[in-house]
């Protein structure tokens, strides 16, 4: 059974509301964008909408080493109220502001230069008997062509779209990306190990299209210990490495 927080390095995540818990592939993908953004745009990364947020780690994690203002948007309730406690008892409070809505109906004034997203992405895939499971993990409460719509109404000419997906979901949202000129300038493929298949996916979207650049990340070595990628991107987070 989870734990019902997860401590980090400079916060904890409190997730006993919340139906999806701390993941390692979450963790990682949020890594991966905080240090895409810190290495190639941090000063032209003003804004930053995080859809989606569940617990707030994402959010948490970004303005861990980020200087942009983050907006946080989640549906759920109780998801909405944990990661509000989790973002109120963090050192970034200042930086991160949430709303509890759906992203279909939220409306701002602001274009964000960078869009996160770890969205409700089993579609069509074997669903539980939890409701609230079913709305975090599959496209019940946001379709994959809702997300991309809002993402296209919302991101700024110039920003960003990141999100994660399963890996045999990831050409299907690239075909629907391309279609409304949102273009893939990166990604990245996730194993957990050598030896295993490509599970994840993280997509990089622009409104520019580009050459893509692909890469991949295993989770884990042969030996079963974090590999040398993982640990260099989680490193600043995770409390043992």
């Amino acid at each position: 059974m989870p734990n019902n927080y997860f401590q980090f390095k400079q916060f904890t995540i409190q997730q006993d509301k919340c139906a999806m818990k701390v993941c390692t592939d979450a963790c990682l993908f949020g890594a991966f964008v905080a240090n895409e953004i810190q290495a190639n745009e941090q000063d032209a990364i003003k804004n930053i909408l995080d859809i989606g947020t569940g617990t707030g780690l994402l959010s948490l994690m970004l303005a861990q080493k980020l200087h942009a203002a983050i907006d946080t948007v989640e549906i759920d309730t109780p998801a909405f109220e944990q990661a509000k406690e989790n973002i109120a008892q963090s050192l970034y409070k200042e930086k991160i502001e949430i709303f509890n809505a759906d992203i279909v109906q939220f409306r701002t004034e602001k274009k964000y230069d960078y869009l996160i997203s770890n969205p409700p992405f089993f579609e069509a895939d074997l669903k539980s008997g939890n409701e609230k499971k079913n709305a975090a993990k599959h496209d019940t409460a946001l379709t994959l062509q809702e997300l991309l719509h809002n993402a296209d109404r919302l991101l700024s000419t110039t920003g960003f779209f990141a999100v994660l997906l399963p890996y045999h979901r990831s050409n299907y949202f690239e075909e629907e990306a391309a279609k409304i000129n949102l273009y893939l300038s990166k990604k990245i493929s996730v194993k957990q190990t050598p030896k295993h298949n490509y599970f994840r996916s993280i997509l990089i979207f622009s409104r520019h299209e580009v050459n893509t650049l692909q890469e991949e990340i295993i989770i884990k070595n042969e030996d079963g210990n974090y590999s040398p990628a993982f640990i260099d991107l989680l490193k600043v987070y995770y409390l043992h490495l």
